[in-house]
């Protein structure tokens, strides 16, 4: 694709909602009916309301500017917006569940009976080397970059299948927060402490029922703490985290998804280069304690489920017109 190429305008340009932003709207909705429900309960419930009307705003002044200046570029913004909108929906998943009893002492149980131990408390305390701890940490870090290499790839190189990539992407996106919702687990490095580290250690798991509601403090990150991609994980934590979206793994999810597309695409080198960070990020994420091993593979299981899904439903809905 030439530059040229990306601001030619096109001669039949996409009229209404690309089918991804009716996802979203529907995922806006659904939230929005939450939030008006539980109004009483929810803090601040104005604050997200009004984010939802922002959102909503801006979803619309993408369209008519696509529409105004229907090329390839302004597409590219378009979905470029959603997926930077991605660091705002993360977040509130943990003001609508946070109202929800939390179990995470039912997945901590699970995870003790399936593995005979809890694998996030013993793996950082097993590897403590910082070349290793480095490692791990840029297998996290590396999750967003990841999304737009290969959102990136397919627009410049698999152009015609561009729509069909983000709308997986970001499909599964909005799937998996519709489950953090209704499913408040907050993963180890927030349940640890609540719970206590002896009780842990121990096999013990109470359960804190609303404690996520008035508490967000997580654990000290584990691994070696003078490194440049902990620094990374850490100032990222700091300015987004919640007590949030642990089952199942959408880091896991999401980069297993990346991994199909770029194998549909039949482009090797891409797909071997990904495949070294997404090892990385498989085992960093029990490695850093954001997850349950159960969570990578509830990732693993959800990944292949939405892939298959979502493009049945894209050849489904091509084939209405």
């Amino acid at each position: 694709m030439s530059i040229k190429d990306i601001f030619k305008i096109e001669k039949k340009p996409i009229k209404g909602l690309l089918t991804v932003e009716w996802v979203i709207l529907g995922y806006w909705v659904l939230t929005l009916l939450f939030v008006l429900f539980t109004y009483t309960k929810i803090q601040n419930p104005e604050t997200l309301i009004w984010g939802r009307a922002k959102v909503l705003a801006v979803t619309a002044a993408m369209w008519a500017v696509y529409r105004m200046i229907p090329c390839r570029f302004t597409l590219l913004c378009r979905i470029g917006v959603q997926l930077a909108l991605l660091s705002w929906w993360y977040p509130d998943t943990y003001e609508l569940n946070k109202i929800l009893p939390n179990l995470d002492h039912l997945f901590a149980g699970y995870e003790q009976q399936l593995f005979g131990c809890q694998p996030a408390l013993l793996f950082p305390e097993a590897i403590s080397n910082p070349v290793f701890s480095e490692l791990m940490y840029l297998g996290y870090v590396s999750y967003f970059p990841l999304i737009v290499v290969v959102a990136l790839f397919y627009f410049f190189w698999r152009y015609t299948e561009f729509n069909r990539a983000v709308f997986v992407i970001l499909a599964s996106f909005f799937i998996y927060y519709v489950i953090f919702i209704f499913l408040p687990v907050t993963g180890p490095q927030y349940y640890y402490g609540a719970a206590g580290l002896d009780n842990i250690a121990q096999g013990i798991f109470p359960n804190i029922h609303d404690y996520f509601a008035t508490h967000d403090e997580p654990l000290p990150m584990p691994g070696y703490s003078h490194g440049f991609f902990y620094d990374c994980v850490a100032n990222a934590h700091a300015t987004g985290e919640r007590p949030t979206a642990a089952f199942p793994s959408s880091h896991v999810g999401i980069t297993t998804i990346l991994l199909f597309l770029v194998w549909r695409a039949k482009n090797r080198i891409l797909f071997f280069s990904i495949l070294l960070f997404y090892v990385l990020m498989c085992m960093a994420t029990v490695y850093i304690r954001a997850h349950y091993a159960i969570d990578v593979i509830g990732g693993w299981v959800s990944a292949v489920i939405f892939y298959v899904l979502l493009q049945s439903f894209w050849v489904l809905s091509k084939r209405r017109y």
